[in-house]
């Protein structure tokens, strides 16, 4: 009965300590998990008015974060295929954002949040008035630099031999 103590004791020692180690690598494993999928369903749900190059980067590895998820995963491929239409139509345009929202709803239930994040509240965006004019200053002060610019290159295409005169050195002076 003692050496059966004794060997039980001795696997104990042995087995206890590899078994924590494991379990604990495995806890470790599903928290960087979470925070990775977290981190993606965050950055999604910050841009989900726009695009940024974060969004556009979590939108790219969420195969891989959420492999083990088909609900999400076939949400992004509805998503995504939306997104490869090119000009879309207004129908279209609205099919994109229910796939998108969608694929927020899946991410969000995914993550366990099925009954605090619903379909308002990803449609509750905060945009600042502000902001908003701000940007579409910007843009408007982009285009105009490229109407400008493509102005100025249409006008050397058209004259190619006078702007050439017009740059060589004057023989008589």
């Amino acid at each position: 009965m003692e050496m059966f103590i004794s060997i039980t004791n001795l696997f104990a020692v042995i087995l206890i300590p590899i078994v924590a180690v494991c379990v604990g690598q495995h806890m470790q494993d599903r928290a960087a998990k979470r925070k990775d999928k977290l981190e993606i369903f965050k950055t999604l749900m910050a841009n989900r008015d726009g695009w940024s190059p974060e969004s556009v980067r979590a939108l790219n590895i969420l195969d891989v974060v959420f492999a083990d998820n088909k609900n999400v995963r076939k949400a992004w491929k509805e998503y995504y295929d939306s997104l490869c239409v090119q000009d879309p139509n207004e129908m279209e345009c609205k099919q994109r954002n229910q796939a998108h929202k969608r694929l927020l709803i899946e991410m969000a239930i995914s993550l366990g949040y099925k009954d605090k994040i619903s379909w308002e509240t990803i449609e509750n965006i905060y945009k600042p008035w502000g902001m908003v004019e701000a940007l579409n200053q910007q843009q408007t002060f982009q285009n105009g630099q490229m109407q400008l610019l493509n102005f100025m290159i249409q006008k050397v295409q058209e004259n190619p031999l006078q702007n050439q005169q017009e740059d060589k050195p004057n023989a008589h002076t």
